[in-house]
């Protein structure tokens, strides 16, 4: 690549950052909160309510003592690392700030190709209005009547310019999943000048099925994943997305230089996040039973929802006699949040069991 058409591309992939960056700031404004006030109860991004792994911390402490060197050797070995459990190779393997920063990268490699993006609605939506800003158009697709991704519907609105398909499995808000051999025949039967975006950040939580297996048979295929969820490092920022070589090749050129969004820091702890095996395993269990309980509170008090394979929950409030989101903000829990126009459904995400507890006391009518 030329290095004119390179500046050009990282160009406007730093406005792509940006723009999101923007974005993602406004939509947060209202679920600020003073970080020193122990009574809040913040369930509104999907994070981990239980940390880092006692492994991550001790290795990000660590870290900080080589913070003078760039880190290279460690991007190497996460690469590595992570590749290995989907049988890949680390150049299989991006690293980024967060799985946030590969989705941007890939709705700018979709943009350089003149086209529209088609996504479903609602999903999650951070990287849509740089991407439109940066001259690539999203036609939204309703989900089911069940909150489900519908995949016939996607298809449907694939058109000649059509340069990317977003895809969130399990979906968020909804929690929904796909049926593997459904989403499978999808990703088949797509054209190969279509990226098809897969953002996996959620398939720890029920063990979902990848689609990562099959990056090496089609080319136009990205799975992002992250270390902000079931590993509990949102504030680190460090993700990754597995494809093709080539596919990897064309998004590192996107990049500043190859695999440069995650510090030192962050790295380690990415790595030691990946031997605390114990850790995840009672993340998971933790995070079900809390859910769970979630559950049993919605029932008790008439309210429907979608079952979740993920750390939040969608619920429909319509019929329940208060403002939902009130209650809970007076009993000092945030995080409540409608992502659809003239919709009482909710989404909230999961915290520890002891705050699922104050949730179901606070909503009991």
């Amino acid at each position: 690549m030329h290095r004119r058409e390179l500046l050009k591309q990282s160009a406007l992939a730093v406005a792509a950052f940006g723009l999101s960056r923007d974005i993602f700031a406004t939509e947060s404004r209202t679920l600020l909160y003073n970080n020193h006030d122990a009574d809040i109860i913040k369930l509104s991004s999907n994070e981990n309510p239980y940390g880092p792994s006692p492994k991550a911390r001790k290795a990000m402490s660590e870290a900080v003592n080589s913070c003078n060197r760039y880190p290279w050797e460690n991007t190497t070995l996460l690469r590595e690392k992570i590749s290995v459990p989907y049988q890949l190779a680390k150049e299989n393997v991006i690293i980024g700030a967060g799985s946030s920063e590969l989705l941007g990268l890939a709705s700018v490699l979709a943009a350089l190709k003149k086209g529209n993006i088609v996504a479903p609605d609602p999903t999650f939506r951070l990287w849509i209005p740089a991407a439109k800003k940066i001259g690539a158009p999203v036609k939204l697709v309703p989900l089911t009547e069940q909150k489900a991704v519908d995949l016939q519907r996607l298809k449907e609105a694939i058109d000649a310019d059509t340069r990317m398909v977003y895809i969130c499995n399990p979906n968020n808000p909804t929690g929904t999943v796909l049926a593997p051999n459904e989403l499978e025949t999808f990703i088949k039967d797509l054209a190969p000048s279509v990226i098809i975006l897969l953002d996996e950040a959620y398939t720890e939580f029920e063990d979902t099925k990848s689609v990562a297996h099959l990056v090496n048979e089609y080319p136009n295929l990205i799975v992002a994943k992250t270390f902000s969820k079931i590993y509990g490092m949102a504030g680190a920022r460090v993700g990754y997305a597995l494809a093709h070589a080539n596919t990897i090749q064309q998004l590192n050129n996107l990049q500043p230089w190859a695999n440069a969004g995650a510090g030192g820091v962050s790295l380690a702890g990415a790595i030691a996040s990946l031997e605390d095996t114990s850790f995840v395993a009672m993340c998971k269990k933790e995070n079900a039973k809390a859910r769970n309980l979630f559950y049993q509170a919605l029932d008790g008090n008439g309210i429907p929802y979608i079952p979740s394979a993920t750390s939040f929950v969608y619920f429909d409030t319509a019929k329940y006699p208060k403002d939902f989101k009130a209650v809970l903000e007076a009993k000092n829990i945030i995080g409540a949040r409608s992502f659809e126009e003239s919709s009482k459904w909710l989404r909230l995400s999961v915290g520890t069991i002891k705050e699922m507890e104050q949730v179901a006391a606070a909503i009991r009518l």
